[in-house]
């Protein structure tokens, strides 16, 4: 009886272990994807200054959009700097989110200033900014997708019985989703100069 009773401990402490495993992968999965976030949204960050650099030159009567789009750029630079340093953290993504909606509206009202100057939509480097902008922004959305079904995965692994008693027990807290508030918003802006 007494060895009956050893063996169900012991498989039940291999279970409970294996599901606290599950959990860590999971956890780790999504981190992992935010990472992938993180560079695609650096890359972004990046090539900002020198977009506002080289339509500096030719909108020198619009500084306040200029100076706009720079604010939302170092917004979003910190808010991703907030979110890398802890992903699951309350309210990580949701600042996040709201810091990258308003560079991408900033962005589009770059654009469409830079409409109106035929010479600056015809600026070689302000073109392959632009295009480079266009692919950053579609690199961004394919890893906010993969990082958002890892987060969901994750949810999942923590909520369902019996791993729901591991996790509130192992600090396995729930990871939120990146989204954009606004449905317009979730399209690359659009860049036109042909």
């Amino acid at each position: 009886m007494g060895l009956v009773i050893i063996v169900v401990l012991v498989v039940v402490v291999l279970y409970l272990i294996a599901i606290y495993n599950r959990l860590v992968t999971a956890r780790n999965g999504a981190k992992n994807a935010f990472a992938q976030i993180d560079v695609q949204l650096t890359r972004r960050h990046d090539l900002v200054p020198n977009l506002v650099e080289v339509a500096k030159g030719y909108l020198q009567h619009e500084r306040a959009t200029l100076e706009a789009v720079i604010q939302a750029r170092n917004q979003a630079v910190s808010g991703l700097k907030a979110a890398a340093a802890n992903p699951a953290g309350p309210g990580a993504m949701a600042t996040l989110a709201g810091a990258e909606n308003q560079l991408t509206g900033a962005l589009g009202r770059l654009f469409a200033l830079a409409e109106a100057y035929p010479d600056l939509k015809a600026n070689q480097t302000m073109m392959q900014l632009a295009e480079e902008l266009t692919s950053t922004e579609n690199k961004v959305a394919f890893a906010r997708q993969a990082f958002n079904d890892a987060v969901m995965g994750y949810n999942n692994t923590r909520e369902v019985f019996p791993n729901n008693f591991v996790a509130a027990n192992f600090d396995f807290t729930p990871m939120q989703l990146l989204e954009l508030a606004d449905p317009a918003q979730r399209e690359a802006p659009k860049v036109s100069f042909g």
